[in-house]
């Protein structure tokens, strides 16, 4: 079976109820039960989720060392952590593609939201489309293997 982890950085939980008119009416879960459902049988789609910076690379960590592809929503991490773009470029390096995600378009907010540092070491980078947008990227990934 193969496996991908769909990271997502904080607040991320609080979908559903935070901010509907940017970012949607569905949960996190929601969206991981859409993915789980669109996949072959022998696709596990692994859905994970924290505020916690130093969790989410180690997830990286574990990404890089298992070589599991990952669909990536860093969220507010996005715009300023260093720490987890390292994390990142390690799966760049390995070979291991990255696919940062994002429910709303970033270009089309705030300003201090349309520099990413994690994009320049991601294989690509899919925003705008809702939760539509973990679905291409999964899609992409499952016609790259």
């Amino acid at each position: 079976m193969t496996t991908i982890l769909v990271l997502n950085g904080p607040n991320l939980g609080r979908l559903g109820s935070r901010e509907p008119e940017v970012y949607g009416s569905e949960t996190l879960a929601d969206i991981g039960a859409g993915l789980a459902a669109s996949v072959p049988d022998d696709i596990e789609i692994d859905l994970r989720q924290t505020d916690d910076e130093a969790e989410l690379i180690g997830w990286i960590h574990e990404a890089v060392d298992r070589r599991l592809p990952v669909v990536l929503n860093p969220a507010a991490f996005t715009h300023y952590s260093y720490a987890l773009r390292d994390a990142a470029a390690q799966l760049k390096t390995a070979g291991v593609p990255l696919i940062e995600v994002h429910l709303s378009n970033p270009h089309a907010r705030e300003a201090f939201r349309h520099t990413s540092v994690i994009s320049g070491v991601a294989t690509g980078v899919i925003a705008g489309f809702g939760s539509d947008s973990y679905r291409l990227a999964v899609d992409w990934l499952l016609r790259a293997r």
